[in-house]
């Protein structure tokens, strides 16, 4: 009895723990009000309860009754149409049997309403005969907020941790440690008096293999917080072929185990952000660039969005919930290629003639040239003002040079050089990297001009041969990469294991 009584008290605990959703609509009870309750656990709102009944109601059923095929169609229940079948023959019974299949209750079809199917309950039953009841977990409400502003680390001590894993770009880690510091701060605050705090977006602009996403990526592993990383070039306006602008919503309700608290104090990364500029001399409907702007506006600022759960697709035959966005935190990153065209011709009309005069090719060789960027670059690329207007923080990554990219190699904890190192080590082989040959590999990865991503490819290329041979031969104890063997003029140094030691 005592067992018994145990599982109905945890099955009333979690029927309060959790709330219905609507068969229909997919809504929750929060959002629907109270809910209608049919049987096989099937659960209507009332909204959706009154937009059937309506929908019966306004059927014809005047012309069904003049129709004499349609009339024909109630034939199964009609009470003289029974009479006429019991007075048949059985002649006519037998030669009916011989003209038409045999006819099941399962497989008769309902001649009243053609090209009308009705659901059957039957259908929608899972194991035992029940349906899978779509249910989500109910907002807990407690004055209790959920981050605690004491153990929200100072960004002196984010950027600390950042610098572990990233070399350089000290203007951008400082600015990322602040905004997330004060983010939080604002979150763990919430309303406690009637100062209330606005949120700073951000958007973040550098060349391609400068660190933008693997910043954010390191930062939301160092911080327990939900984050979502996500690409703009995939999102359309809503009715065409592609993610849904709210779809980054619901892969941050994802990451955050479906619980909407966290989401919404989560961060959300939106990579690519360039590519959704206003298209030029484009007659035709610009759904993945302006409109998807004007679609962002929202979100940025802060609105109730519905999202799937447990989906990224609103279609889909799962509950929605209620995500506010006021409390996100919004990253825009992209590379924006030709922006230091725009921002060479804004400069160069301050040129001239004469001593003293600046030339138009003084800033071609301007390595730090997208540090003077301004609102009015990136509108004439083709982010609209409103856009911009809900990202008042602004910064640049700087493009990595040939000193960077050789500590690159080997500073951070998870160097690429250390990996390799590692995997050597699993066959007790040490791996070692002369200096010549590092300033080798930051040349040739310059030469291709697509930042820290090219180091991984340089180096894939010359070690393919060293990790095939080595486990080859148990008495190779040390590995020398040299600089001849990384430009193809010689080999590495290869140490026998008494020898290496």
């Amino acid at each position: 009895m005592s067992d018994s009584r145990d599982i109905s008290e945890n099955n009333t605990e979690n029927e309060k723990e959790y709330e219905d959703v609507c068969f229909i609509c997919r809504r929750p009870e929060s959002k629907t009000g109270r809910m209608f309750h049919l049987p096989n656990n099937i659960t209507v709102c009332d909204d959706c309860m009154h937009k059937t009944m309506e929908t019966v109601t306004q059927l014809d059923y005047q012309g069904m009754m003049d129709n004499p095929y349609m009339m024909n169609g109630f034939q199964p229940y009609s009470a003289p149409v029974q009479n006429k079948q019991e007075s048949k023959t059985d002649e006519q019974d037998s030669k009916e049997d011989q003209d038409e299949p045999e006819k099941t209750e399962k497989n008769t079809p309902f001649r009243g309403f053609p090209n009308i199917s009705f659901v059957n309950l039957s259908d929608l039953q899972g194991d035992g005969g029940i349906p899978n009841r779509q249910r989500i977990r109910k907002k807990k409400k407690s004055d209790k907020p959920l981050l605690d502003i004491k153990d929200i680390p100072a960004p002196h001590k984010i950027k600390e941790q950042l610098d572990e894993y990233i070399i350089g770009q000290e203007h951008a880690k400082k600015v990322i440690s602040v905004a997330v510091y004060n983010h939080y701060k604002r979150v763990a605050t919430g309303t406690m008096d009637q100062i209330e705090i606005e949120k700073s977006n951000m958007l973040m602009i550098g060349p391609t293999g400068c660190g933008k996403t693997y910043l954010v990526k390191t930062l939301a592993r160092l911080l327990d917080v939900p984050l979502a990383i996500t690409d703009a070039t995939s999102l359309t306006e809503a009715g065409y072929i592609g993610d849904d602008i709210e779809s980054v919503v619901s892969k941050l309700l994802a990451a955050a185990d479906n619980d909407v608290e966290r989401a919404e104090q989560g961060i959300i990364f939106i990579d690519e952000i360039d590519k959704i500029a206003k298209k030029k001399n484009n007659n035709s409907r610009d759904v993945s660039g302006e409109s998807v702007q004007q679609g962002m506006l929202r979100l940025l600022e802060g609105a109730d969005v519905e999202v799937p759960v447990g989906a990224s697709s609103k279609n889909a035959m799962v509950p929605l919930t209620t995500v506010n966005t006021r409390n996100i935190l919004f990253i825009c990153g992209g590379a924006f290629p030709d922006l230091e065209e725009i921002i060479k011709q804004r400069l160069s009309k301050k040129t001239g003639i004469g001593y003293g005069a600046d030339l138009k090719d003084k800033y071609d060789h301007d390595k730090d040239i997208l540090e003077k960027v301004t609102v009015e670059d990136l509108k004439k690329f083709g982010m609209i003002p409103e856009f911009l207007g809900r990202l008042p923080v602004i910064y640049t990554l700087q493009g990595l040079s040939e000193e960077m990219l050789v500590r690159i190699l080997k500073e951070p904890k998870n160097a690429i050089l250390k990996q390799y190192q590692k995997l050597l080590e699993l066959d007790e082989v040490k791996l070692e990297f002369d200096d010549g040959a590092l300033e080798a590999i930051a040349k040739k990865a310059m030469e291709k001009d697509t930042g820290a991503r090219a180091l991984r490819a340089i180096i894939e290329d010359f070690m393919l041969d060293i990790m095939y041979e080595i486990p080859k031969d148990d008495n190779i104890g040390r590995v020398v990469i040299t600089k001849e063997y990384v430009e193809g003029s010689g080999g590495p140094i290869i140490d026998i294991r008494g020898n290496a030691e």
